[in-house]
């Protein structure tokens, strides 16, 4: 395992990207900043961190046993490994929001942006980022988002909590390498934000519907049940679920 640490960047994501054009990578490699300045976020949005209090980071895996079509599963793994990192340090309140943003007391404390590295159309590695929440405690009023210091009064020691992420990473790519698609799957549906609950859900063009998550489909979309008792699978871009 080879740690890149940086003192600002715009995006550890690109960074690792460009390196993995230039160079063949040891898996595990991981690139970390004290500072991003255009950090990514899902679906174009920018991931915004105070220099040197959080851990803004990208992990280079290597993935060869999983079709195209399979990529949520490296998603599902990701969040699992972050919640039992967290859960380590007694973080209150854990969940998953689908589809992988990790929240604590119903805050975002983490987000997670997975880009796959496709070479003659197959998946190769994926480029995990992440970024967590740790010591900052001062957020943008419209931001939803907390810490790990601030939920808990606790200032954490990063390289610390780097540490146990990695060991929760390793634990949970395992997983993926043996295939075990059903164990991740029915662990990550367990942890779902608002699952079996009646809750709020807005589309593209606005309109507000309710629904009830039931889970998530192979490819990673939200099976949600709505009124007229018909199970239906949304995309990411499709809905957005509302706190």
């Amino acid at each position: 395992m080879k740690i890149i640490k940086l003192d600002a960047i715009d995006s550890t994501n690109t960074y690792l990207r460009q390196l993995t054009s230039t160079e063949l990578l040891e898996d595990f490699t991981i690139v970390t900043a004290a500072l991003q300045t255009a950090g990514k976020g899902q679906m174009g949005t920018q991931w915004s961190s105070a220099k040197g209090q959080n851990l803004t980071f990208s992990v280079f895996k290597k993935i060869s046993c999983l079709n195209t079509h399979e990529g949520f599963y490296i998603s599902m793994a990701t969040s699992l490994a972050i919640y039992n990192a967290l859960s380590y340090f007694q973080i209150p309140k854990l969940a998953i929001k689908w589809p992988n943003d990790i929240l604590s007391e119903s805050q975002k404390i983490c987000g997670i942006l997975i880009e796959n590295v496709i070479q003659n159309s197959k998946m190769t590695a994926a480029i995990i980022g992440i970024g967590l929440n740790v010591n900052q405690t001062v957020f943008q009023k419209d931001l939803n988002a907390s810490s790990l210091k601030k939920n808990t009064g606790i200032h954490f020691d990063l390289d610390e909590v780097l540490s146990q992420l990695i060991i929760q990473l390793k634990k949970y790519s395992e997983l993926i390498t043996d295939r075990q698609f059903d164990t991740l799957k029915i662990h990550y549906e367990s942890l779902l934000f608002r699952k079996d609950k009646p809750s709020t859900f807005k589309r593209l063009n606005g309109d507000l519907f309710m629904g009830f998550i039931q889970g998530v489909s192979e490819d990673g979309k939200l099976n949600v049940l709505l009124e007229d008792e018909v199970v239906e699978a949304f995309d990411l871009k499709e809905i957005k679920l509302m706190y």
